[in-house]
């Protein structure tokens, strides 16, 4: 497997991680009944709470540029040390990204995000290559 799809791999992962993260912290704003329920009316959820949602909405947007990256890449036969760097920069600021999004770091979070977007860029250009 080449490094640019184990990164895809990882990036799943911490996706993953994100959305149980979001979940657990809407089951403890809102309680079991609602978690269990049909979820028709949204509670009023915290701060916190809410930033996980955003960051784990934002995951998904990030992993599907990223993961239309990885697979070019990896058709075209066009990975190499500068695409297998970028993945792995883009897991890292994703990890990075979810707790600096969850406490409010600010310009931080975006600074992170923007690091991720930019590498996820280099990818998608070193596939035309």
């Amino acid at each position: 497997m080449t490094p640019e799809l184990t990164a895809l791999v990882l990036a799943c992962l911490v996706q993953v991680a994100s959305v149980l993260a979001a979940g657990r912290a809407m089951g403890r704003d809102a309680g079991s009944q609602w978690s269990a329920g049909p979820r028709d009316e949204v509670p009023d959820f915290s701060v916190a709470t809410r930033r996980l949602q955003r960051a784990a909405i934002n995951g998904f947007e990030g992993l599907a540029f990223f993961t239309i990256a990885v697979l070019v890449l990896t058709l075209a036969d066009k990975a190499g040390t500068l695409t297998a760097l970028c993945g792995w920069v883009y897991v890292g600021a994703r990890i990075l990204y979810i707790p600096a999004y969850a406490r409010g770091l600010a310009p931080g979070r975006s600074i992170i995000w923007g690091i991720g977007f930019l590498a996820t860029i280099i990818m998608l250009i070193a596939s035309l290559l």
